[in-house]
């Protein structure tokens, strides 16, 4: 199928050539092939024309689409020009290679080609926008070969394996690698399925390495390799059977179905085979789970019952020992060891109250030194540094302390008449 747009140049044959300053860019379309084999490459040209030159290359649409492989082939772009009436006009071509990945039918919408190109009056750049046509072919695969899954075509296809080590002399720790490479001819090595199958060896570990594909173009032909890799490595006694490889293809020369085969090898370790775990008691399972959930329900019922009021415990003992004499104290310590005189007399005032018996502050050790720190704080003679009046407190805050409690001790067994006449030391 051959598809073209020449309306310009029909219009520029009839036009005067003086009328160059009217003609607009135009686009041909050439597809010659609506179908192919999967894998196969159709050839699609699309050349540019313009009736003076371009400052820039055109925007060339990417014709991308689900299962469709879209390559440009080497030196796909190239510059052309034609001769319309008396004029020579400049273009340029570009070739794409589009195959079909999957059987099927395909349609490419209209696509957009962005021009630039020198306007024939003023010889500025102007921008002109073309539009390709809808493109449509198909994919189809020959009689005899739908036992193919996936279906590969090809001029040629090649299987070769390497392996590196001694697979039937291993021991624990030692290893073995595989090495299987893909090569075709007449279609690009992304239509390659995994080659490796899965290995499962007694006593080996596989790990695989990710697929190298290298891909060959030319203005002929494409092809290219798939080369994948797995190393084997022994852990324990065991042998067994690197499975083989086999890939079937069919053969666009000779129009036949064939098989490419790689021979698999055979696995040995020379070591006690792993030990094998004892089978699971499903019933036993089953019981240590029902009596776990029957214990957690228990659990949490009981929490339930009992995390509330063992809350509400843990906050009133909290708040008691806030009120406490031992806090208020512990505060009082705080503030005289840090030397705060602003919280002095509040902390001060606050374990007096709480103190079991006579008013603390009222002892002669702690009256004191209370005056002698105010004096060298805010005293009109040097009477002593500030230092020494909070040693003081310190020192006397025990003796307070211990007079007051002594005294409500005496208290609770028999009232005293006079009970501040013994902290005051006998005023």
């Amino acid at each position: 199928m051959r598809l073209a747009v020449a309306l310009l140049f029909i219009l520029t044959l009839a036009a005067p050539a003086g009328a160059q300053q009217d003609a607009k860019p135009v686009l041909e379309f050439t597809f010659d092939e609506a179908q192919a084999i999967p894998g196969q490459m159709l050839s699609l040209r699309m050349t540019v024309l313009v009736p003076t030159y371009m400052p820039k290359p055109p925007v060339w649409p990417a014709l991308e689409m689900p299962n469709v492989l879209v390559r440009l082939p080497e030196r796909s772009t190239n510059p052309t020009s034609r001769q319309v009436g008396d004029e020579t006009w400049a273009g340029v071509t570009r070739i794409y290679r589009i195959s079909p990945m999957v059987p099927g039918r395909f349609a490419i919408p209209p696509q957009e080609i962005v021009v630039t190109y020198a306007d024939p009056e003023t010889n500025k750049p102007v921008s002109a926008h073309l539009t390709t046509q809808p493109l449509s072919f198909s994919g189809i695969t020959p009689e005899g070969t739908e036992g193919l899954n996936p279906f590969i075509a090809a001029d040629a296809l090649d299987l070769t394996q390497e392996i590196d080590g001694d697979p039937e002399t291993m021991k624990p720790g030692s290893s073995v690698t595989r090495t299987v490479t893909a090569t075709v001819r007449g279609v690009s090595p992304m239509f390659l399925p995994r080659l490796l199958p899965a290995t499962a060896i007694e006593g080996l570990a596989a790990y695989p390495d990710e697929p190298v594909v290298i891909e060959k173009e030319t203005r002929d032909e494409i092809g290219g390799t798939r080369t994948e890799r797995v190393t084997l490595m022994a852990e324990s006694g065991g042998s067994g059977e690197a499975p083989p490889v086999s890939l079937g293809w069919y053969n666009l020369r000779t129009k036949q179905v064939e098989t490419a085969s790689l021979d698999g090898f055979a696995v040995s370790v020379d070591a006690p085979p792993a030990r094998r775990g004892e089978p699971l008691d499903w019933r036993a399972i089953g019981i240590i789970g029902f009596g776990a959930v029957f214990v957690f329900a228990v659990l949490a019922w009981i929490l339930r019952i009992a995390v509330p009021p063992l809350v509400r415990a843990v906050r009133d003992r909290y708040a008691e020992w806030l009120a406490s004499e031992r806090w208020a104290y512990s505060v009082l310590r705080g503030v005289v060891a840090g030397r705060r005189f602003a919280d002095l007399y509040p902390a001060l005032d606050d374990w007096a109250q709480k103190v079991p018996g006579p008013d603390p502050r009222r002892h002669p050790a702690l009256k004191d030194a209370l005056v002698w720190l105010g004096a060298a704080r805010y005293g009109a003679k040097e009477v002593g540094n500030t230092a020494s009046a909070w040693k003081a407190i310190a020192a006397a805050l025990p003796d307070a302390r211990r007079a007051s409690r002594k005294v409500a001790s005496r208290a609770s067994a028999l009232p005293a008449l006079n009970p501040d006449a013994e902290l005051m030391g006998g005023e």
